[in-house]
């Protein structure tokens, strides 16, 4: 699958979030070394610190299946023109699970896409390098 097909299914997954009080849809789809994909959406809460993202989301039900590698990520922000990256906390989550160089794309409702890695997204990710050792 390529990034772009991967792209689309995060978009999909975004009309499925609940964001009442932010009113801003996120959709993640993750893709496994098996190549098997998991999507979450972000799910929000009247206490903002409970509301959960979409790539946790994605990660969460990909874990719960016995997936543990994963090899590419897409983040889907239809309410925003312009591509959204993962906030600290996913970003943190997704390290533990991904390699460096796997390849991150963002988008908005526009054309434009963001492509990264999880190295870019999380540079100085020390624990992760003792994690390989």
């Amino acid at each position: 699958m390529d990034m772009e097909q991967l792209f689309e299914t995060a978009r999909k997954a975004a009309e499925a979030s609940y964001s009442p009080y932010s009113h801003f849809k996120v959709g993640a789809a993750l893709l496994c070394e098996d190549g098997s994909i998991f999507t979450g959406t972000n799910v929000e809460n009247r206490s903002f610190g409970l509301t959960i993202c979409a790539e946790r989301s994605a990660v969460v039900a990909a874990v719960s299946a016995g997936k543990r590698r994963f090899v590419a990520l897409a983040i889907a922000t239809p309410d925003s023109i312009d591509p959204v990256g993962p906030c600290g906390a996913c970003r943190q989550v997704l390290s533990e699970f991904m390699d460096k160089d796997a390849p991150v794309r963002c988008g908005g409702s526009n054309q434009e896409r963001l492509d990264t890695t999880i190295g870019a997204l999380v540079p100085f990710d020390s624990l992760h390098d003792l994690a390989q050792k």
